[in-house]
C-alpha cells in the first residue's frame, strides 16, 4: 500500500545525486511553513496520523501553520489550548457510525450523551460536533429520515442556546461504510430541511461523495448552504489528493471559496508516503487556492 517518491533518470550517477538533493530539500522543507493564503481555513483529521503522538502532531501543525484539527474530543481540548490549535470538528458523543439517529430505540441514550457534550464543546469555544445516521439494517430511507429528524429536533434548542452546530457526515455505503444511510446529498439535504435549524448541517466528505454521486462542484454550488464542513481524500484509495487520483482539488476548493464559505476544510486522506507530514503539507498546499 505504501509508495515512495523517487526521481528517475537514465544515468546512474544522476540518480545518486538527485536522490541526495531531494532528501536534503525534503529535510529543509520540514522546517519551513507553507506560505498559506488562508482563503481556505485548513484543518486535518488526526486519526490519519495517529502513529504520531498527539502532542508531537500538534507541534508539527504549529510549524506548518495549520491552525485547526478535526475529530477531537474534550479529553484533547487542554492540549489544543496549549498550542493554540482550534477544534474545527469535535466528537465524543454518540455510538459511532453504525448505530445512529435513524434508530428511535437509541434516541434517549443519544440525546443524553449529546446533552452532556454540547456544553463542553461550547465552553471550550468550539462550534461543530459530528453525528451519524447509522446503518439502514433493512429500514426504508424515508422512515430513517423521519426518525433522525425526530431525535435531532429535540437537541436543537440546546444546540442553538450554546451556538453548537451538529453536523451529520455524508459517507459512502459502497466501499467503506456498507449500509450507511446518510450516503447522498439528496437524503442529507432533505434531513436538513425537515429539521429546519441553522444548527444542523452536513459534513460533506468529498472523497465519499465522489464515490456515491460525483458531480462534486455542481453539488457544492447547489447545496452549499447545507454543507457546514468539508473533508478531503483521494479517490480511488483515499490516499494523497494529488495527480495520482481522479479529483482535481484546486477546482473543488475554488468552488467552495466562491460560495462564500468561511468554515474549515480538513485533510482526511490516509498517507501512503513514508513521510506522512510531507504528504499532509502537499495536501494543504494543493487546497490553498
Amino acid at each position: 500500500m505504501k509508495r515512495r517518491n523517487f526521481i528517475g533518470t537514465s544515468a546512474a550517477a544522476s540518480v545518486g545525486f538527485l536522490t541526495t538533493s531531494a532528501a536534503m530539500a525534503n529535510n529543509e522543507n520540514k522546517n519551513l511553513s507553507p506560505k498559506l493564503k488562508y482563503n481556505i481555513n485548513h484543518s486535518v483529521c488526526y486519526w490519519c496520523y495517529d502513529s504520531i503522538p498527539f502532542e508531537d502532531f500538534l507541534k508539527h501543525l504549529v510549524a506548518m501553520d495549520i491552525r485547526s484539527i478535526d475529530l477531537v474530543g474534550p479529553d484533547e481540548f487542554p492540549l489544543l489550548k496549549k498550542y493554540n490549535i482550534h477544534a474545527s470538528m469535535c466528537w465524543g458523543a454518540g455510538k459511532g457510525i453504525v448505530e445512529g439517529w435513524n434508530d428511535p430505540k437509541l434516541h434517549d441514550e443519544l440525546i443524553a450523551d449529546y446533552e452532556r457534550v454540547i456544553p463542553l464543546v461550547a465552553e471550550a469555544g468550539y462550534t461543530n460536533l459530528i453525528c451519524f445516521s447509522g446503518n439502514r439494517n433493512g429500514m426504508d430511507d424515508m422512515v430513517g429520515l423521519r426518525n433522525c429528524a425526530k431525535g435531532l429536533k429535540q437537541l436543537m434548542p440546546l444546540a442553538e442556546k450554546h451556538g453548537v452546530v451538529l453536523q451529520m457526515e455524508l459517507l459512502n455505503s459502497k466501499i467503506n461504510h456498507k449500509d450507511y444511510m446518510c450516503d447522498t446529498s439528496e437524503w442529507g439535504v432533505s434531513l436538513c430541511e425537515t429539521i429546519g435549524s441553522e444548527n444542523f448541517k452536513l459534513l460533506y466528505d468529498i472523497y465519499h461523495m465522489q464515490i456515491m454521486e460525483g458531480d462534486i462542484i455542481r453539488n457544492i454550488q447547489d447545496y452549499h448552504q447545507y454543507y457546514g464542513h468539508y473533508h478531503t481524500g483521494g479517490n480511488p484509495g483515499r490516499h494523497e489528493i494529488d495527480e495520482t487520483q481522479e479529483i482535481f482539488y484546486p477546482a473543488v476548493m475554488k468552488a467552495i471559496v466562491e460560495t462564500g464559505y468561511t468554515g474549515h476544510v480538513a485533510q482526511e486522506f490516509v498517507p501512503s508516503w513514508e513521510d506522512k507530514l510531507a504528504a499532509l503539507k502537499q495536501g494543504v498546499t494543493i487546497c490553498d487556492v
